[in-house]
């Protein structure tokens, strides 16, 4: 190969991995600018939210959520960007005009009753299916209360995710 072919080879070369690079770059100086404990829950904003591979519009579209009051959480910032992780550990970027503070929880498993009261042998006010939103007023060690589309009642709190362990909300 000729000297000339070989550093067209080159110049071609670095054209295509340069950004490739800048991207793994940028990558890592999101890790150094995230300072202190982040990591919180809210929940979508609206029932179309583009989750991007990195913080800003130049990365590429990964998924879109399609369900307003989806429950996520928020594990790093920058800028005006969070990255998220959803209740399958899917992780991404999000705008932060798409994300808000009110909570909402996502039924696991398969599903959940909701009850009247906060005990188990209380009346049954509806049957959540899997994967069923709601959005949650408060949650006691065991027991979160919440609104299902009009219907209000408590759920367990081990057969949900959008709250932490420990977590008393009032």
């Amino acid at each position: 190969m000729s000297s000339l072919r070989l550093m067209r080879w080159y110049i071609a070369a670095a054209l295509v991995f340069a950004p490739a690079a800048s991207l793994f770059a940028q990558d890592s100086q999101v890790a150094r600018t995230t300072e202190g404990d982040v990591t919180r829950f809210g929940s979508l904003r609206a029932d179309d939210v583009n989750v991007r591979a990195g913080p800003g519009v130049r990365y590429p579209v990964k998924w879109k959520f399609v369900q307003r009051n989806m429950p996520v959480q928020v594990i790093a910032e920058y800028d005006t960007w969070r990255k998220i992780r959803d209740w399958e550990g899917a992780e991404g970027w999000v705008h932060r005009a798409m994300l808000s503070s009110k909570r909402s929880l996502i039924m696991l498993g398969k599903g959940q009753t909701l009850r009247k009261d906060a005990t188990d042998d209380s009346v049954a006010v509806a049957r959540l299916a899997t994967g069923y939103v709601v959005t949650v007023s408060r949650c006691r060690v065991d027991w979160c209360e919440v609104d299902a589309d009009g219907y209000e009642g408590w759920v367990k709190r081990d057969g949900v995710w959008g709250v932490p362990p420990g977590e008393k909300l009032q």
